[in-house]
């Protein structure tokens, strides 16, 4: 059900106003409907009237009054139904009487001061009326009516009466065909209530395009944003007072971030030449330390000191990198990278690839493949690499042999300065930005990363699965 709704807000918005007013334009359509049957209905109970008081009454106590022409079918127009009498009530076996109209026809005798004892009224076909259609037909051939036309009228609809005075066997009956307006009242109605609809639903579409198409333009500018974070592109200020002042402050909130990030840049800079100036004069000092032991845990301690500074300035400039977008092979990078680590004997297996070519800041991303190879090679001894299409993104997995991570600690993982149990504790090195720095150079390209434990058929883990995914669009 949900993937039939729209997605967008003007999608939802519009369908939700023409539900509504679908709702009531054809709730107003019925009543208007049913407000002009009735009306047309108690036409069709006065001329039964009528013709009932002048037969119970005779016509000279109706002479000077008004009689009615009455025009049951199209062409020369016949005198109408007469009235019948019967010893038996109109209605058949299956026939439903109609309540209301008997009870509407026993008000209106009333006021003509009848005594009524019983009230018969049921609706028909004229087809279907043996008396009504006889008496139609003898009309139609006299006057050569055409045969279409004898079929439309025949389907019209015809209401018959039939009363039974207070002190009287015999019923009088008497028949009424409905005007045809009242057949063809309903078509012109549908009309003209789908033509309200569209005119509504049109300026109702006017109006939220005109409220929605800055709204769109906003959502682009925000995602544009996240990518390149600059100014470049700014959206002007447009659409209905309130999105005019959404679009202002979305402009000023974008000015600060700009402002924030060269500050960040700037004290990044600072702390980088005021910290690795130091570092480097220590390295020149430590070789006048006589003991080769402790000069080279002096320098391993200096060199994990300078590593560690350059995960934690890459992790801050990588939000906003200074090298553009590049045509690259993806696959060649890859292969290029496992290279490196088979030209220094470790454990690194390539597994299949495929090429494609790709948008992408190649720098970056090798520094991402190092981190996560080397995260393999360091807690699962070895490394196995590939490359792949899942739908319309690039996919490289790294599979390695260790003990895994927590399924619960996981994500967390992925954290700046994070690390794991003692499985991978700080005797294997670093300071837990790997993983945090490839998922940011992922997100930097618009991609994922994602850590999986693999299970064999124990239950027991048996590796960790990385999966580095980037769009190729």
């Amino acid at each position: 059900m949900k993937a039939l709704l729209p997605r967008s807000l003007m999608g939802q918005m519009l369908l939700a106003v023409a539900v509504a007013l679908l709702f009531v334009q054809s709730l107003s359509a019925f009543l208007v409907y049913s407000a002009q049957r009735d009306s047309y209905e108690t036409g069709m109970l006065n001329v039964a009237a009528f013709r009932i008081v002048m037969e119970t009454r005779g016509r000279e106590a109706l002479r000077g009054a008004e009689r009615p022409e009455s025009a049951p079918f199209g062409g020369p127009r016949p005198r109408g139904f007469p009235l019948e009498t019967t010893t038996t009530a109109p209605n058949l076996s299956k026939e439903v009487r109609d309540g209301h109209a008997e009870a509407k026809l026993g008000q209106i005798l009333g006021e003509q001061s009848l005594k009524v004892a019983r009230i018969v009224i049921v609706h028909r076909r004229l087809g279907d009326d043996k008396r009504a259609s006889e008496r139609f037909l003898r009309h139609a051939r006299h006057h050569e009516m055409p045969r279409e036309q004898m079929n439309e009228i025949l389907g019209n609809h015809l209401i018959v009466v039939g009363v039974q005075l207070e002190g009287q066997d015999q019923w009088l009956v008497t028949r009424v065909l409905s005007p045809r307006a009242m057949n063809l009242l309903l078509y012109p109605l549908i009309f003209q209530t789908l033509g309200i609809y569209a005119v509504l639903m049109a300026a109702v579409t006017f109006i939220l395009r005109r409220m929605t198409r800055p709204l769109a333009a906003l959502t682009r500018r925000v995602e544009d944003f996240a990518v390149a974070r600059d100014l470049d592109g700014q959206i002007p200020v447009s659409g209905p007072e309130d999105m005019q002042r959404l679009i202002l402050a979305h402009n000023a909130m974008e000015n600060r971030i700009v402002d924030l990030l060269d500050e960040k840049d700037v004290m990044l800079g600072a702390i980088g030449h005021d910290l690795k100036t130091p570092l480097a004069a220590l390295r020149v000092r430590i070789e006048s330390v006589e003991d080769d032991i402790e000069r080279a845990r002096m320098a391993t301690t200096i060199e994990d000191i300078v590593r560690t500074l350059d995960d934690i300035l890459s992790l801050a400039r990588v939000g906003r990198p200074s090298d553009p977008l590049e045509r690259t092979e993806l696959s060649a990078l890859v292969v290029s990278v496992v290279e490196e680590y088979e030209d220094m004997g470790e454990p690194v297996e390539l597994g299949e690839t495929c090429r494609m070519a790709l948008e992408l800041r190649p720098t970056w991303l090798r520094r991402a493949l190092r981190n996560l190879i080397g995260n393999a090679l360091r807690y699962g001894h070895t490394a196995r690499v590939s490359l792949g299409k899942d739908g319309g993104q690039a996919v490289i997995v790294i599979e390695d042999d260790g003990p895994g991570i927590p399924d619960d600690s996981i994500e967390s993982m992925m954290n700046p300065f994070t690390r794991g149990d003692p499985s991978r504790n700080s005797a294997t090195g670093g300071a837990g930005l790997g993983l945090a720095l490839a998922r940011a150079i992922a997100d930097q390209h618009g991609g994922s990363l994602t850590l999986a434990n693999r299970y064999g058929a124990e239950g027991r883990v048996e590796g960790l699965t990385a999966r580095l995914t980037i769009p190729m669009g």
